[in-house]
């Protein structure tokens, strides 16, 4: 399986190529058409399918010189034609205002002020020849992206590329953004940015139901390649479980790793009262119906009763612009709209 682009990328990377032959997880192999009827699909808020962009378009200060997570220094002399390589990037160009300087897209961006951009990615890596043929003036990177060969083909062609540390939770928010806004000549409105996401991330945090503390598991799923992998300490979700005022499952049992496979005895010992999926995921083996059909789930407080969180696969572990709505989401999804569940 490809190596995602995502924070989810750099935590599964060397966990999916054994999981193909070492899960013997059943459930379906294939993808069901809108997972399953129609009292399959959890409710709760959704995540906008629009960023927001702030209400004054910055004007880039160029050149700057700035540092990337790969240990160089980065001297971006113009910014007219961005390639950002993850969604997570896309939506921080976009919201600072500058996504009519985008050129291209990586697959995990699904907003729509990106969704006619050309596809710059095979599977999930990154195709230089694509890249290089837009004639772009900086490439935007996270640390998980690749393979070597393709950054290292741009980079010889005189491209910068900046590196940007992996999303791994919420802290990561206001660092992200302000590497990217840095690299852009335009510090003030990464800062605007930052202010601005932190800020709608605790009023959520601050509508937060408290007394239950529900455990929460973490489950990625890939049914067309029977992957059922159940979140750690290091999944990225953790996090994101907390700000939504639950007790990571996963980690909460003993799970040190980033993902491990899914066995009965692992989800027993989580004891989840609700499951957190990617959207995607849940699909791929039929909805609720076909998870609860996975060893194990049904026998959990959460596949008893159900209770599953499903969140957009391209914004769940983004941590950047939107996440206060993927918290909102999540929070909704979890006590029910009303606080009471």
């Amino acid at each position: 399986m490809r190596r995602l682009r995502n924070r989810l990328a750099g935590a599964l990377l060397s966990v999916l190529a054994l999981s193909l032959t070492a899960t013997g997880c059943g459930g379906s192999s294939e993808a069901a058409p809108g997972g399953g009827d129609s009292t399959s699909s959890p409710a709760g808020a959704s995540v906008a399918d629009r960023v927001e962009p702030l209400a004054r378009r910055p004007e880039p200060r160029l050149p700057v010189t700035v540092p990337s997570a790969d240990g160089e220094r980065v001297t971006v002399r113009a910014a007219e034609r961005i390639v950002p390589l993850s969604g997570s990037l896309s939506e921080i160009v976009f919201t600072l205002g500058l996504g009519d300087r985008v050129v291209a897209r990586d697959v995990t961006a699904t907003f729509d002020q990106a969704a006619k951009l050309p596809v710059v990615t095979r599977g999930h890596d990154v195709s230089a020849e694509s890249v290089l043929s837009l004639k772009p003036d900086l490439v935007l990177a996270e640390t998980t992206s690749g393979p070597e060969e393709a950054v290292d083909q741009i980079r010889a062609a005189g491209v910068p590329v900046l590196f940007v540390e992996a999303a791994g939770g919420l802290d990561d928010v206001g660092p992200r953004i302000g590497a990217v806004a840095d690299a852009l000549g335009v510090p003030a409105a990464g800062k605007e940015l930052t202010r601005r996401s932190e800020q709608r991330i605790e009023a959520v945090r601050g509508d937060v139901p408290h007394g239950e503390e529900p455990r929460v598991a973490f489950l990625y799923l890939r049914g067309s390649a029977s992957v059922y992998l159940i979140g750690g300490k290091d999944s990225g979700a953790g996090s994101l479980i907390e700000a939504a005022g639950a007790v990571d499952a996963g980690a909460a049992s003993g799970l040190d790793k980033d993902f491990t496979a899914i066995t009965s005895e692992a989800l027993v010992k989580a004891a989840p009262d609700a499951i957190l999926v990617m959207s995607k995921g849940l699909e791929s083996v039929g909805g609720i119906d076909g998870l609860v059909k996975i060893p194990g789930v049904a026998q959990t407080p959460a596949g008893m009763d159900r209770r599953i969180v499903s969140v957009e696969d391209g914004v769940l572990l983004n941590y950047g612009p939107r996440t206060d709505q993927v918290l909102k989401s999540v929070v909704a999804q979890l006590y029910g709209e009303d606080g009471a569940k």
